[in-house]
């Protein structure tokens, strides 16, 4: 997944969810396991992150 949008402006909760996806900051990106967890973090901040499947 890939950070698209910047947290400022936005709650301390969409934030905190941001930097427990391993996305620090803007346009930082990560791989991670698909798991219901995760997939309920990224529900909450659907709207900052671009979400792309990655073949392995």
């Amino acid at each position: 997944m890939k950070q698209v949008r910047s947290a400022i402006g936005h709650s301390w909760r969409m934030r905190r969810t941001l930097e427990a996806l391993g996305l620090r900051h803007h346009q930082a990106s990560v791989v991670q396991q698909d798991s219901a967890s995760l997939r309920g973090q990224l529900k909450q901040v659907r709207h900052l992150v671009l979400v792309t499947a990655v073949e392995e």
